[in-house]
């Protein structure tokens, strides 16, 4: 992959570790405290990042659904409006979590759902700026977040190539920082419903770009999946309580979760390793013990015409590989062996040149 961004001083292209985003969305429950802790559990179980959603619910929402009845085990309010705006954090609130995340040592933006969300989190200077799947045809949103200069991430769940496409042009044209999410909006998905070989997809229609896969599927495996198909940026959501009220909580994370799934990314960096297949120092000695050499079958006088039947293939194999047996059937040796003698090619006649 040629594609690089820089978020917040870290480099993130084809040969570097994952870039680990935990999603904190709505699982803080409306509670400041709550989200500095979560915030802190995912520094401690070694994401890179954190991030909020922003929404401005007045404009975001038509009045009827603003209004529209929510209740259930996961309402905050008896109306959709109500609900959203229980969970919503304000301006002093974000500050004090920037100050905290820049002290604790762990980046931190959001994702914005709505122009005056952008406008907000861009007079907070956020350091990247996520655009969700929701708004992958919302055009003018991403022209005008890409137009804030920070890298900008956007996922791609419910569009087609052609969506991802129009979104990508659109941003390009003002903003070469770009990272693109593979991202199946059920919640839970699926793992039949990951599509996750589209990673490779972006990283060939779009070299330019940092492919990265959004998941809300159960578990750690399928992030280490998307890192070998390409992706070099990975969101999961993160909670403390997975049974907390929110609808995102049980397919969340928690950090044991969180850690391994973060360990085990920075282990497949390192184990993909090099294309060149070649013979390592640590397999000298495994190798020696277990490899084989040719060696005589039996004992032999000198004179004699050896046979497959005169050749045995025995371990350790410190000498001639099995290969090179067929260089001995045929040939006459010059000296007498012993049995499991270690054959070389100074015990046989050399081979006759053919005639001119």
């Amino acid at each position: 992959m040629g594609s690089k961004i820089k978020l917040d001083g870290v480099t993130i292209d084809g040969d570097s570790d994952c870039y680990v985003i935990a999603e904190i969305g709505s699982n803080h429950m409306g509670e400041l405290e709550t989200c500095k802790a979560i915030m802190r559990a995912a520094k401690e179980s070694g994401a890179n990042a954190v991030k909020l959603q922003k929404r401005d619910n007045r404009s975001l929402y038509t009045k009827t659904m603003y209004d529209s009845p929510y209740v259930n085990r996961n309402s905050y309010g008896a109306t959709y409006g109500e609900h959203r705006e229980f969970l919503e954090f304000g301006r002093e609130e974000y500050l004090e979590l920037k100050h905290f995340c820049k002290e604790i040592g762990i980046t931190f933006f959001a994702t914005a759902f709505d122009l005056p969300s952008a406008e907000f989190l861009a007079d907070l200077d956020m350091p990247a700026y996520k655009i969700a799947s929701g708004d992958l045809t919302n055009l003018k949103l991403l022209k005008h977040v890409a137009g804030f200069g920070r890298p900008i991430i956007f996922s791609t769940g419910g569009g087609s190539m052609a969506d991802v496409q129009r979104a990508y042009d659109i941003v390009a044209r003002v903003n070469s920082q770009i990272c693109i999410m593979q991202c199946t909006s059920g919640y839970p998905a699926e793992f039949d419903q990951l599509n996750l070989r589209v990673i490779d997809t972006f990283c060939r229609a779009f070299p330019d770009v940092v492919a990265g896969y959004s998941g809300h599927d159960n578990g750690i495996a399928m992030p280490l999946v998307a890192y070998v198909l390409g992706a070099r940026v990975v969101e999961k959501h993160f909670t403390l309580n997975r049974t907390g009220k929110g609808t995102d909580q049980v397919f969340s994370l928690t950090p044991e979760g969180l850690r391994k799934m973060v360990r085990d990314l920075k282990r497949a960096r390192v184990a993909l390793g090099s294309c060149d297949k070649r013979s390592l120092a640590i397999e000298e000695q495994p190798m020696l013990k277990m490899r084989k050499k040719l060696v005589a079958a039996r004992d032999i006088a000198a004179g004699h015409v050896l046979t497959a039947e005169d050749i045995a293939m025995k371990s350790p194999g410190d000498g001639l590989p099995p290969f090179e047996i067929d260089n001995f059937i045929g040939r006459k040796l010059h000296v007498s062996v012993n049995t499991d003698t270690t054959l070389s090619f100074e015990m046989i006649e050399k081979k006759l040149s053919p005639a001119k």
